[in-house]
């Protein structure tokens, strides 16, 4: 019995940053981690001055892909009516050696629509196959 190997990509999704955006789409007015905390607190505490909502997701792929290699970012958002409102981000990756971030962003109208978040999911897919997958606590 002959065995032979198929290339396929590896990947991880290693953080998942979920950060309001203000009216000029900032998540921070400053390059410090205590800023960025203490200005996340601001926006959560006052909605009325966020226009969005941004994640940044640490991920990395490599390898040869047999497919397009895709982040996926699923959200489910706060109900309307019987269900919760659902929404999907996704963004296409080239696999490489090093790992990076890519943001994904919720502004404007789809936004506005969609409402607070509630739970997400970030999964890396090689065509139709899962590779990895990080997820809130609620999903």
């Amino acid at each position: 019995m002959a065995v032979s190997s198929v290339n396929a990509a590896t990947g991880r999704v290693l953080k998942v940053l979920p950060h309001y955006l203000d009216a000029q789409g900032r998540h921070t007015l400053a390059p410090s981690l205590y800023e960025r905390d203490a200005y996340q607190a601001r926006l959560r505490a006052h909605p009325e001055l966020r226009s969005g909502l941004r994640f940044d997701i640490w991920c990395k792929a490599r390898g040869a892909a047999a497919g397009p290699v895709k982040l996926r970012l699923e959200l489910r958002g706060t109900a309307q009516g019987d269900l919760p409102t659902q929404l999907v981000l996704e963004s296409e990756i080239k696999p490489r050696w090093f790992s990076r971030w890519v943001s994904l962003p919720l502004t404007g109208e789809d936004y506005q629509k969609f409402g607070e978040t509630t739970a997400w999911r970030a999964t890396l897919w090689e065509g139709t196959r899962l590779i990895d997958e990080q997820k809130s606590f609620l999903w």
